[in-house]
């Protein structure tokens, strides 16, 4: 996590980040702040020491003096963050860390953000486009391309995707019977 260096700290660009959750509410009235933490194992961020908090476009670091982590939903406390109505002033907002602090996965995963831009490969069809965004709904995550100017949604399971070349920026699909036809007819 970011260390605080005296005054000196690095400026951090969004686009050098990750988005790892966000404020929700304020928790007592003594500064504490309830986060949720977007992660698939926040326990790997329990000694965090300090965090980007985005405010009016700019990333902003916040040093951590206690985070009292509970599963995806956390109290933490600032340092300067001492009374309920700094508090409230950064509910709703997002938290980010560096892109560098990710952990490492293994040939077959990958995070969504690397993946925009690869170009989608379908065992049967062949190049089909390149991946605009990954959207992240609760019960679906969906990879979204243009294909003969249509948006089309492709479920993220390992029965589709079948392999991440992140040499090459290629993803190859075995895309389902009939789902381009979904979004290609009128």
């Amino acid at each position: 996590m970011p260390k605080k260096q005296g005054f000196f700290f690095r400026i951090m660009k969004i686009k050098d980040c990750y988005q790892v959750g966000y404020i929700m509410k304020p928790h007592a009235i003594s500064g504490l702040l309830n986060i949720f933490l977007d992660v698939d194992f926040p326990e790997d961020y329990e000694n965090m020491d300090s965090v980007f908090v985005l405010i009016d476009g700019n990333l902003v670091p916040y040093f951590i003096k206690n985070l009292n982590l509970r599963n995806n939903k956390s109290i933490v406390e600032f340092e300067d963050i001492d009374t309920i109505e700094k508090a409230e002033n950064l509910v709703g907002k997002e938290l980010y860390l560096p892109l560098n602090l990710l952990p490492k996965l293994n040939d077959k995963q990958f995070y969504f953000h690397e993946i925009e831009n690869y170009q989608i490969i379908d065992t049967n069809l062949g190049e089909l486009g390149k991946i605009l965004t990954v959207y992240n709904f609760p019960n679906q995550d969906l990879i979204a391309m243009v294909y003969k100017d249509a948006e089309i949604l492709i479920p993220i399971n390992d029965e589709i995707i079948l392999k991440v070349d992140k040499v090459n920026h290629t993803m190859t699909v075995n895309l389902p019977e009939g789902l381009l036809d979904i979004y290609l007819e009128p």
